[in-house]
């Protein structure tokens, strides 16, 4: 009888029963690919159970895990743990140590496994301020515990009865994992996942994703601690999807030409980063090949989906794909279906450009609170075309979406958290009448596509009482190939203004090619064709807007914005209240 998947750790053993892959898993040590079977995905994680019995973990006890990178070990971890009944804790490797002592100690993690020793150094920090009892590493460095020595405990197979009564004990309902949010503000809030919220999830999303059971290959970037990718390696898991986990960002795109795969997930940012280095490339280009690169990347800036441009659109579309798309394809290993986008919005010219290459990405929407998946765009599902340009899609099955007069993204289904650890008041005031008060705006079109039009909590009043919603008037300038961040400001002030970060790996291409000199960032953003450059992209995404939206002032920053700078949160939005603060001189400037 096959395995009815109703706990997270009931996937390895469908995949085994149902596609036995050779390479279930595969990571990259020492610049060789080592892959494991499905057979040793589960003997792996049925030997870890043990281990952790043998060192005494209980039911409900919690259990970290932090990789810098994705790897084969972070889900042996993952699934050893929830068959014992404990919970896995995943931490972003990105946060600093006095983030790490908080998670660790909210959470109350008795045990905690590391990949590397640069996260090594920051926990030894703090260990001694938390509960934890040990801290095994992935890597092997010196003075420090191996988690194979967790392995070496669970060789004896002697207590395997017990693990089987444990995992026999663990129910649909019950918690599965503790996802602090990176949030935008404040401290980080423990979002609770039963194992069946996030199955429900990715039972539902499978119908989304056009995989080819038991035969495609997926390349992994996005961190794993992430509920997005999580959800999504557990959806590969029960479709035989071959799961490879990219080196780094700067070699995405080497991995991909090495394993040629099939599909792969990532943040809107990383989608940019891609573009931006294809159209540099396009920049270096002369003559005839150069005027055929923009053709084609103009063509694909007009692109509809389902032939909606007509014939002639068509004609030229495959002859841009003969020409020049089909070299952007064999950059990313020749073989891509599709890519799937989440975390933000994504810009609607990356939506249409990479579908009319042949790569399309499909945007969904969702939060850590909603595990994570609430909508979603896909070629085709049950005969209804299903992706529109500018929305995140339908609705999935069994969700429910609702928008409140006010504008805001209402949700409820099976795959709505269970509250937020430790704050039944919090979780009082987002979880009403079971619906989840997303804090996002949106709305739905008469063709159940849902749109999201911004965040509630991130609108602003001028001082004369004009409401701005920054997130859209953000989106319309970061579609400017100079702009890689920008921060729409002016709450109380009698108009709104930009703090805007050049995109500088383009500007300063650009820059060369046009003989600008300079040595510095700071040089560079106080050059007259520069500020140009970014006063017409301001001047562009202000047509687009009501007199009183529109930016008036902007400001240039010398800095490029980062997650360690504390600019962006682990998963790439904005920290508004920390950018303000850093650039307080900016804003002085502005308003004073």
């Amino acid at each position: 009888m096959q395995t009815k998947i109703t706990r997270l750790f009931d996937f390895p053993y469908y995949q085994l029963e149902k596609y036995n892959l050779q390479k279930s898993f595969s990571t990259k040590y020492n610049g060789k690919w080592e892959s494991i079977s499905t057979q040793e995905y589960v003997d792996k994680s049925n030997q870890f159970s043990r281990g952790l019995l043998k060192l005494g973990i209980q039911p409900n006890d919690k259990i970290a895990i932090i990789s810098t990178t994705n790897r084969t070990e972070w889900n042996i971890c993952d699934i050893g743990s929830l068959q014992t009944g404990a919970q896995t804790v995943p931490i972003y490797p990105t946060i600093g140590k006095d983030d790490y002592e908080y998670v660790l100690n909210h959470s109350e993690a008795t045990y905690c496994f590391v990949s590397d020793i640069t996260i090594i150094k920051k926990l030894n920090q703090i260990k001694g301020n938390t509960k934890l009892k040990d801290i095994f590493t992935f890597d092997n460095i010196d003075g420090e515990k191996s988690w194979n020595e967790v392995l070496e405990l669970g060789k004896d197979k002697t207590n395997q009865e017990e693990v089987e009564a444990r995992k026999k004990a663990v129910k649909p309902e019950d918690l599965a994992t503790l996802i602090y949010t990176s949030g935008t503000t404040g401290k980080p809030k423990g979002v609770m996942l039963s194992h069946g919220n996030i199955v429900s999830n990715v039972l539902t999303s499978e119908e989304s994703v056009p995989l080819e059971l038991g035969k495609d290959k997926a390349l992994s970037f996005l961190p794993v601690c992430h509920v997005f990718e999580r959800m999504i390696l557990y959806l590969y898991q029960l479709c035989g999807t071959e799961i490879y986990f990219a080196e780094s960002l700067e070699k995405l795109t080497e991995n991909a030409q090495e394993i040629k795969p099939n599909v792969m997930t990532a943040v809107p940012r990383l989608y940019e980063k891609i573009f931006d280095k294809i159209i540099l490339k396009g920049e270096e280009l002369s003559g005839i090949k150069k005027k055929l690169f923009f053709w084609a990347v103009n063509l694909g800036l007009k692109y509809e989906p389902y032939g909606a441009n007509g014939w002639w659109y068509e004609k030229k579309l495959g002859l841009a794909r003969k020409l020049i798309f089909s070299k952007w394809q064999a950059a990313l290993g020749g073989e891509l279906k599709i890519m799937v986008s989440g975390a933000s919005a994504l810009q609607p010219r990356l939506t249409r450009v990479f579908a009319a290459a042949g790569m399309p990405i499909m945007e969904g929407y969702g939060l850590t609170e909603t595990s994570p998946v609430t909508s979603v765009n896909c070629i085709e599902l049950n005969g209804e075309k299903c992706f529109r340009v500018g929305t995140v899609g339908k609705v999935i099955r069994d969700v429910e979406v609702k928008i409140a007069k006010n504008g805001e993204i209402l949700v409820k289904g099976p795959n709505v958290m269970q509250g937020y650890y430790k704050d039944p008041e919090k979780t009082a005031t987002v979880i009403k009448n079971g619906y989840f008060h997303t804090g996002d705006k949106g709305e739905i079109d008469a063709d159940g596509f849902l749109k999201i039009t911004g965040r509630t909590k991130e609108m602003f009043k001028t001082s004369g009482g004009k409401y701005i919603v920054p997130t859209l008037l953000e989106g319309e300038l970061k579609q400017s190939l100079f702009i890689e961040q920008v921060m729409v400001i002016g709450e109380n002030q009698k108009m709104p203004a930009a703090i805007i970060q050049p995109n500088f790996e383009y500007l300063k291409d650009w820059a060369k090619e046009k003989k600008i000199n300079f040595t510095t960032n700071q040089e560079l953003i106080k050059n007259e064709k520069v500020i140009y450059k970014i006063n017409k992209a301001v001047q562009k995404c202000n047509t687009n807007f009501g007199k009183w939206e529109q930016i008036k002032v902007f400001k240039l920053t010398p800095d490029e914005w980062s997650i360690d700078g504390g600019h962006l949160t682990p998963t790439m939005k904005m920290r508004r209240e920390v950018i303000l603060k850093l650039y307080k001189n900016l804003y002085d400037e502005i308003y004073n």
